[in-house]
This record gives C-alpha cells, structure tokens and sequence, in this order.
C-alpha cells in the first residue's frame, strides 16, 4: 500500500464530521498590516500588530486597574494589562498541602483513535487556488509518537472516591498544578485531580497536534475518554466522576481550541472551559465541507445557530496575538477577531463567560497566565458547590 492511501485511510479513520453551517456575520474592522508573500514551506512568522481594545467592532469591555484582574464571579469582557505581576497562588507558600504528580507515556502504538501522523520537516502546504480556505498539504505521512501524561492528585483527595478534573492541553503544565494546590487550600475551587496531556508532535496542518487540537468533532474528546482516563484510574486508584459539571478543559493557543471542541461536541462529558489565545480561526486539516472555516465556525455558525449548551467559559487573547501566520490568506485568521467574535456570539446568547484582552502581551503569554490563571480557574468552577456529593 503506497503512503498517500495509507495516510487517507488514517485520516479517515481518525477525523470526525458535523452538521452543516451557515453564513459570516460582519467581521470588526481588521487591522492595517503587511505579510509575506505565499510559500510552499512555513516562513518566519511576521510581527503581528498592536490592537486596541477600543478599535471599532470590538466588544465594549471594562478596564481593570494595571495589575489587577476581573472579579472571579463577573461575567463579561474585561482590558487588562499593561503590566503583569504573577498572582501569589502561583509560586508554592508555606504550609499549602502540595499535590503528587506521576507521570507516564503512551505509544501511538497502543492507539486506535490516534496511530499518528507527521508532516515533512520544512514543508506546509499551498492554497487551493480554487478555495482559499482549504490547504492542500501533500507531505503528510503515518509516524509514530510518544506521548507524555502527568497526573495532579491533591492531597486532600481521598483514594478511590467520585473526584472532579480538568484536563489540559499541551502538557505537563505545572503552572496548574501550583495553581491548583493553592486555590484548593484555599477553598476556592473544588479538591480535583488534573489529568495534563502533551500532544502528538508537530503544529498546524498535517501535524499530529493539529489533527487532535484543531479537528471540528468531539474525536479528541473521545481519546480522552476511552484511552486515557482508563489508565489514570487503573495507575492511580482515583475515580474520575462521569458528571459534566465535575469536569473542566484547558488549553492555550490550538490546545483552547481542542478544550472548546471537548466541551461542544462532546457536552455530555464537559461544561467547564479555560482558553488562552484560543485558535478559534480556520486550522483544521483535512479540509472538512461541513466546518469550511475550522474553529472559525464556532463563532461563524455554530454558537450562533445553535441552542445554548450549558458551558461556562473563561477565555483571553492578547493585543499582540497572532494575525496570519501562514500561508493562508482566508480572513480566517486573526487570533484577535476571532476572540472578540467569541466574546460577542456568546453575549448574544447568553452564555456565561468571562473574557480577557490583555495589553502588551503575545501569544500564550507566560506573564499573563502568571496574573491571571489563578482567577480564571475560579471563575470556571465559581457556580460549583464545594460541598458537593458526586454519585456517577
């Protein structure tokens, strides 16, 4: 069997489809600025442009003072910055219960959603000439990958008992588990286990990290579910709860956009999300004529159209965030648009969100998520009883 019908099987097997969507709402004004001429490979990425947060479109939004964050339990759209100092819960304090963390890997060999792919060093992909919004990438082959998993279990947890989670993208984080040790202390968010997964290799169209992150369907969740949490339980003697409620997603970047997917397609098992610099643009590959846009589609047609789905969300992007990093000339993106679109379609129908757009900052921005994860975490658990007795 030659490598193109291999990899067409693979991906066959491993991408997921959706309903079918509907037209562009008016984007915000775009910003002025100059990008490369189109390449076969992947260019250095160009400086993106300062945005303000007052431009024209944009969502109205409250400023906070510099330095400070947004009340964990106010909803809406909040300008922080430009100075960031890291929030106390993010360094360990004395006399805090500290968590253990165990890790662990999986082999793509021991996957049946995920037998693993690979683009070619060096190379990308070329626009349709015909369709803008589709990337024909031809150098993508089956590959193999290891994957690592570390496993946050608080001290407070009492072995073998019905326990919440989260689960993050592009693991290990220990900024969480820090995070976590505290606001547990603390009593601000739920005693949880946090399950963070690094991806498959790779970025972008063709990658293995893309196909998992950036895919339109509830497939990464179903990994999840089937492959991964198995064994968290199995190693550890933990019992992950089955309640939606008692279950979170995070990530940054295409891992936030992989977080709001879980929750979306597979709403029976999450309602909690935490996106920074969510890459709600146009990532998906293979191209998919029911999503055309990709994650664009979230704020495109689907949370538009659809009926509200019992999330609660904290997202942020930042001013300096990305704004077409590749070949694609598609208006499908600019990580900042795409974020204030989010902010706007989620207003309209009344989610319960809280969203960030932080000044002097870039792209998963360390000095950001130092400031501000301790507050978003809170905000994302905020209407969750503390107290509460899980029984699935």
């Amino acid at each position: 069997m030659n490598t193109k019908l291999t990899l067409a099987i693979v991906i066959a097997v491993m991408a997921g489809a959706i309903p079918a969507i509907s037209q562009t709402p008016a984007p915000p004004q775009q910003p002025a600025a100059t990008t490369p001429a189109p390449q076969p490979a992947r260019a250095n990425r160009p400086p993106p442009p300062t945005r303000d947060p007052n431009t024209p479109g944009y969502v109205k939004a409250t400023h906070v003072p510099d330095g400070a964050v947004p009340p964990a339990d106010a909803y809406g759209n909040f300008v922080v910055g430009p100075t960031y100092t890291p929030a106390a819960e993010m360094t360990v304090q004395p006399g805090v219960p500290q968590g253990t963390i165990h890790n662990f890997t999986m082999e793509s060999t021991d996957s049946k959603i995920y037998p693993g792919i690979r683009r070619e060093q060096g190379t990308f992909g070329t626009p349709d000439p015909n369709n803008p919004a589709k990337l024909d990438v031809t150098t993508s082959a089956p590959a193999p990958y290891t994957r690592r998993i570390a496993v946050y279990i608080p001290q407070q947890y009492t072995p073998g008992t019905l326990v919440p989670f989260i689960v993050g993208a592009d693991g290990p984080d220990p900024l969480l588990f820090t995070a976590l040790d505290n606001l547990i202390a603390q009593k601000r968010v739920p005693v949880m286990v946090a399950i963070s997964i690094s991806n498959g290799s790779g970025d972008a169209q063709g990658s293995q990290r893309g196909l998992e992150y950036d895919t339109m369907s509830g497939r990464y969740a179903e990994f999840v579910e089937t492959e991964v949490l198995p064994l968290v339980e199995k190693q550890y003697n933990v019992r992950l709860t089955r309640d939606p409620d008692a279950r979170a997603t995070t990530g940054c970047s295409s891992g936030a956009a992989a977080a709001m997917a879980m929750a979306w397609y597979r709403n029976d098992l999450y309602h909690r999300v935490l996106s920074y610099s969510g890459t709600f643009v146009n990532q998906q590959w293979p191209y998919n004529p029911q999503t055309p846009g990709g994650a664009w589609e979230f704020h495109r047609s689907l949370i538009p159209k659809r009926p509200v789905k019992p999330l609660r969300i904290w997202m942020h992007v930042s001013d300096r965030d990305l704004f077409n990093p590749n070949v694609m000339r598609d208006d499908m993106h600019d990580w900042v648009v795409a974020n204030q679109h989010m902010a706007r379609v989620l207003a309209d129908k009344g989610y319960k969100y809280q969203f960030v757009f932080s000044r002097n900052s870039g792209h998963c921005d360390r000095a950001v998520k130092l400031q501000t994860l301790p507050n978003a975490l809170e905000f994302v658990w905020k209407d969750y009883p503390l107290t509460k007795k899980l029984s699935k």
